[in-house]
């Protein structure tokens, strides 16, 4: 059975891979509204995978 988390936080990888090549604004350093949206979206999602991988 997949993993749902994981397949989440490779969807919002992906959906902010594809915005920052195609957004003029983006910038590794700062985002527009959209690419910053997508960003933590990614961000918070990943941490959430991670933190349950680790060993308690």
């Amino acid at each position: 059975m997949p993993d749902d988390l994981f397949q989440r936080y490779q969807a919002a990888h992906r959906a902010h891979q594809t915005h920052a090549k195609a957004c003029t604004s983006c910038t590794d350093h700062a985002r527009c509204r959209q690419g910053a949206r997508l960003w933590e979206s990614f961000e918070r999602l990943q941490d959430a995978y991670l933190q349950r991988k680790r060993p308690r």
